[in-house]
Formats: structure tokens, C-alpha cells, sequence
């Protein structure tokens, strides 16, 4: 039996096996097969968000829980961040991925021929909490790169986490237009097994040689939480940009449905995917973390965002004197700029946190990175449930002025942070 934490512990310690790759830094093909498995497998968590009233009535749920359909899969996630990341410290770490993936897997192909409601909901909710593996990878790409090239690396293998986010609710909209939910299911199941089939063969092994339970793995959670100040800082503007990313992503569509507008399903995934190009800040942001300009970055990152939202407001609601009625296609490039900006400005602040809270205690890598995502999830959840409070009262107006509390909070919180 260990014995517990000192109440004034910062974090247990634990030692790894070097990584063969580590030396000699980890190779670009090595990179790519990191963006693209976690770009994979994030796509289960936001798939559903746009299909939640076409999943429920097709299973019969209740239309008063059809949101749980949208809701499940990030919160397994998260429960996933809290007890299955932390064994990233004590679990040698390639099976652990693989056999997460595998369990994702097996959970998706439940979800993909369930008739009955309840399966489908447990079955989306297993299969989030295996997604976890993700902050199981990104930490793993970090330990195999030098100090010096690690935000690079980091950023690299982000981009394909932000791509997988962003192109998640385009593919299923196309996918469920091609041939329905079950489709995309399918494609989901065959895609992740492919990943975790993949991984299993080229992953380098890392053993952590953690002398410690798994219990006192989990306590240990708040001690690092208590210890690390630039992990609760860059956490906190992390969670405050993503309520702002899920704000504007949860209320677009519905702008999108409406005169002057009048957009389909499948121009609503052609607007997303458009948006999605803001995804390339990640690798950006990454070297410009490794140059020492993490702080001026971030400062740009979060008035990018800003501005992103008032370029929202005039398209969408005629700040400024501009009619959407009368320049449809002007507010819809309008539209399109700002998603584009905001997308940039949060994927560079959520890099440039990530990289910063890898350079703290790479013995407890897996755990901060649970902490770090798990906080920002909580963020994503608040923006998505203030969104439609926003829509409600007071329409699109309101929805922009609500993010642009949110990121100006971020903004502020960042330029208080010391060096």
C-alpha cells in the first residue's frame, strides 16, 4: 500500500523510460500519424450537434432529452480526462491508447445498430471517456521532442485535433445527408478501429516507473491543480476562449436557418468547413511559442477573437448601419472571416497553454493534460448552454455581445499573468 500525499505535496513523484525517438527527436511522418489519429477520434465528441432532433426521433427519445445526445459524448469525455488520463502516469502507455481506442471502437459499433435509446446514449457516453486516449497522445508527442522544438511539435499534432473539431459537424451533416445517422456511425467505427490498429504498430513504448496507486494518481489531481499557477491560469483562459468557440458554433446555424440567409444543412456544412480553416494557426502558434513569444501571442490571439465577434455583430445584426437583407452574400463573407478568426484565436491560445503546461513536470504529463482539457471542456460546456439562453433573449445581438464578454475576460485574465 502507498502512503498518501503530504497535504503540502505538489505532485507524487515518477520517473520514465526513455522513449527511443527521444533522443533524436520524433519524426515528421511520426507527427503526421499524431494529428491524424487524434483528429480521428475527436470527431465522435462533436459529430451530433447538429443531428440531435434527427437521432432522437429516430430512437424515440424523449424531445426533452434529445440533448443529451449532444451532451454524452463530451461528458464521458470528461469523466474519461479524470480517471483514465491520470493512468497515462502508471500504464505503459502504447497498449493503454491502443486498447482505450479499442473499447471506442466497440462502443461505436453499439451505437451504430442500437434501436433502443438508452443503449445509444450509454454507448456515445463509453465512447467518449475512451476518446480520452487523445490527451494521452498529444502529451506522448511532446515527451518525444526536444525542449526546444516542443511547441512546434505540440502545435503540429494540435492542428489535427482543432481539424477533426472543426470538419466534425460538415462531415456528419454530409454523411447523414449520403445514407443517415447509422452512416456516420459506421464511418466513425471503421475510422477509430483503423487508428488504434494503426498505433498499435508504430507507436514507440514509454513505462512510466510510478512507484504509486492509482488512487493516490487521482488525489493527486488537486495538488497539482493547487501547485502549478501556469496551469490554472492558461486553463482558465482555455476554458473562457472554448465557451467562446462553442458560443458562436452552437448559435451560427441557427443565424444560418434564417431570412436572409436561408441556408440548408448542406450549405451549413460548406460554411463549416470553410471555417475550419483557422486550424492552421495551431503549427503557427507552436514555433512562435518555441521563439519565446508566448505572451504577445496571446494577447493577439485573444483580440483576434474579439474582433472576430464584432465582425459577427455588423453581419448578422446590422452593427453599424450594415443590412444583411441587402448584401447577403457581403454578411455571409462577413460570416465566414469571423468564424475563420475566432477558430485562429482560440486554437492559438489553446496551443500556446498546452505547450506551456508540457514544460512543467513531464513525470506527470498525462495528469496535467487531463486537468488542462478537462477545465477547458467545462468552459465548451458553459458556452454551449449560454448560447441558446443568449438566442433566446435576445438573438444574434446578444449571442456576439455575450462572446465578446467571454473573450475579453480572456484577454484580461492574460495580460495580468506574469512572465
Amino acid at each position: 500500500m502507498n502512503a498518501p500525499l503530504p497535504p503540502n505535496a505538489a505532485c507524487p513523484a515518477t520517473h520514465s523510460v526513455a522513449l527511443p525517438a527521444a533522443s533524436g527527436g520524433i519524426s515528421s511522418a511520426l507527427q503526421m500519424l499524431f494529428a491524424t489519429a487524434v483528429g480521428v477520434t475527436v470527431i465522435n465528441l462533436f459529430a451530433t450537434q447538429t443531428l440531435i432532433a434527427t437521432i432522437a426521433a429516430a430512437l424515440g427519445l424523449d424531445p426533452r432529452l434529445s440533448g443529451m445526445v449532444a451532451m454524452l459524448p463530451q461528458l464521458g469525455y470528461a469523466a474519461g480526462l479524470i480517471l483514465l488520463v491520470p493512468l497515462a502516469d502508471l500504464l505503459e502507455n502504447r497498449r493503454l491508447i491502443v486498447r482505450l481506442l479499442a473499447c471506442c471502437t466497440l462502443a461505436l459499433a453499439t451505437a451504430t445498430v442500437s434501436t433502443s435509446g438508452w443503449l445509444f446514449l450509454l454507448a456515445i457516453f463509453l465512447a467518449g471517456s475512451a476518446s480520452s486516449a487523445i490527451q494521452i497522445m498529444v502529451p506522448l508527442a511532446a515527451l518525444m521532442a526536444p525542449e526546444a522544438h516542443r511547441g512546434r511539435v505540440v502545435g503540429n499534432v494540435m492542428s489535427g485535433l482543432m481539424l477533426g473539431i472543426l470538419l466534425s459537424r460538415p462531415l456528419a451533416s454530409l454523411l447523414v445527408d449520403l445514407g443517415g445517422w447509422r452512416l456516420l456511425y459506421l464511418v466513425l467505427t471503421m475510422s477509430v478501429a483503423l487508428v488504434a490498429a494503426t498505433l498499435s504498430r508504430t507507436l514507440p513504448r514509454r513505462q512510466p516507473l510510478a512507484g504509486l496507486s492509482y488512487l493516490t494518481l487521482i488525489k493527486s489531481l488537486w495538488h497539482l491543480l493547487l501547485s502549478q499557477p501556469v496551469l490554472r491560469r492558461r486553463a482558465l483562459t482555455a476554458a473562457l476562449a472554448m465557451a467562446t468557440f462553442s458560443l458562436f458554433w452552437t448559435a451560427v446555424a441557427l443565424l444560418l436557418t434564417q431570412a436572409p440567409f436561408h441556408l440548408d444543412q448542406r450549405h451549413i456544412a460548406l460554411f463549416a468547413l470553410a471555417g475550419a480553416a483557422g486550424a492552421i494557426a495551431a503549427p503557427l502558434a507552436g514555433r512562435i511559442g518555441d521563439r519565446g513569444w508566448s505572451r504577445p501571442a496571446s494577447h493577439a490571439a485573444h483580440l483576434t477573437m474579439i474582433a472576430a465577434l464584432v465582425l459577427a455583430g455588423v453581419a448578422g445584426s446590422g452593427w453599424g448601419g450594415f443590412t444583411a437583407a441587402a448584401h447577403p452574400l457581403a454578411a455571409i463573407a462577413m460570416l465566414v472571416l469571423a468564424a475563420i478568426g475566432l477558430d485562429a484565436g482560440v486554437t492559438t491560445d489553446q496551443t500556446l497553454g498546452r505547450r506551456a503546461i508540457n514544460l512543467l513536470q513531464p513525470e506527470a504529463r498525462g495528469r496535467l493534460n487531463g486537468l488542462f482539457v478537462g477545465i477547458f471542456f467545462v468552459g465548451g460546456a458553459l458556452g454551449a448552454a449560454s448560447a441558446a439562453l443568449a438566442w433566446v433573449n435576445g438573438g444574434w445581438t446578444a449571442v456576439c455581445l455575450l462572446g465578446i464578454a467571454y473573450a475579453t475576460t480572456t484577454l484580461v485574465i492574460g495580460a495580468l499573468q506574469k512572465h
